[in-house]
């Protein structure tokens, strides 16, 4: 019980770590754990396990998320491209380029944050359901936007400062993201096949690969997603695209389940959503759109990774009887933000 909540989602890690933890799984990565991920480096090579930013191209995937615009700063009205100083003074010799980019944040690789994917629940326990997220912090106060919507969907601006004030990317950011990695490979597995993987598959590829995820673990999962964005060179193919790689079934009890009893900190996944996108139809009165998203990022506090580049990675790792490595992957530090780009390295 905190001052947010009154009663947790069944199952949730809500109040695990304190009543205003913000970090949930992360606190699982303690000094010992990224020791852990630094002891799996052999060989001092790495590996970059993200996209260009202007992949995937055009908005298809998402039509509210657009290609980042890159442009000069300006200097007296002036391009700073090449801007030579002695149009200032004829007496200097240096040449200055400086940019800036209009950048839309999850648009390629990149990071949920706990301020992503709320639901909508009773957390003070009084017959009403509130719109939260982990850890009981709530719409419109600590994840403020432009306006207040009603349950209704009605409308009614907001004038507070907008952006996370808690669970977005600054405790992410400050946290570090360093620690050991596990991949799984279902490319190698179901191909391109388009495999919605449920419980039963995601053990079978643990068992065959011999793999173990422990708590405190980075869980990547490779699909072929990634590799097939860049095949396809900034035109995207959505159908293709979603019916040839495979995702995680997030309404399969048992593989969420697996999720819970795991201890894994994220799923880091080559795909859009991680989960199947849209998820196989809901039995319930109501339920969550990505089931995989509410139960990670709402109860679990278990962190999201989409678009992230892994097929060097894994190729490397499966050629040389090797699946964990050690992790390097903060967001960037944007107080605020609810997602980030991410540009991880793996080290091995």
């Amino acid at each position: 019980m905190t001052a947010r909540w009154t009663r947790r989602p069944e199952g949730s890690t809500w109040g695990d770590w304190g009543p205003d933890d913000e970090l949930g799984r992360l606190n699982l990565v303690t000094p010992v754990q990224v020791l852990a991920g630094i002891a799996e480096v052999r060989l001092g090579r790495v590996f970059c396990l993200s996209l260009p930013l202007d992949y995937p191209g055009g908005a298809v995937l998402n039509p509210r998320r657009n290609p980042p615009e890159l442009r000069p700063t300006m200097r007296d009205g002036k391009p700073n491209m090449n801007y030579p100083l002695r149009c200032d003074d004829p007496t200097l010799t240096d040449i200055i380029s400086d940019d800036q980019v209009l950048l839309t944040l999850q648009y390629s690789t990149q990071w949920d944050s706990l301020a992503h994917v709320g639901q909508m629940f009773d957390a003070d326990g009084d017959g009403v359901a509130e719109d939260v997220y982990y850890n009981g912090f709530r719409a419109g106060r600590d994840i403020v936007g432009p306006v207040f919507y009603a349950a209704d969907g009605t409308q009614t601006p907001n004038p507070a400062p907008q952006g996370a004030r808690h669970l977005g990317l600054e405790p992410m950011a400050k946290a570090c993201i360093q620690g050991r990695a596990v991949m799984i490979d279902l490319e190698a597995h179901f191909g391109r096949s388009g495999k919605i993987v449920g419980y039963e598959d995601l053990m079978g590829v643990l068992a065959k690969d011999k793999i173990v995820v422990e708590p405190g673990d980075f869980v990547c999962l490779r699909t072929g997603f990634a590799q097939l964005l860049l095949d396809m060179k900034k035109s995207p193919d959505r159908e293709v695209l979603f019916a040839t790689t495979s995702a995680l079934d997030g309404r399969d009890p048992r593989l969420l389940q697996w999720v819970t009893d795991s201890g894994l900190v994220a799923l880091l996944a080559d795909n859009y959503a991680v989960e199947a996108a849209p998820a196989r139809p809901c039995l319930d009165d109501r339920c969550a759109s990505l089931p995989l998203h509410a139960h990670c990022l709402f109860k679990l506090g278990v962190y999201l990774g989409e678009m992230w580049y892994l097929t060097e990675l894994a190729d490397w790792l499966r050629a040389n009887g090797r699946n964990r490595f050690l992790l390097t992957a903060p967001p960037l530090r944007l107080p605020g933000a609810v997602g980030s780009p991410a540009t991880p390295v793996a080290t091995v």
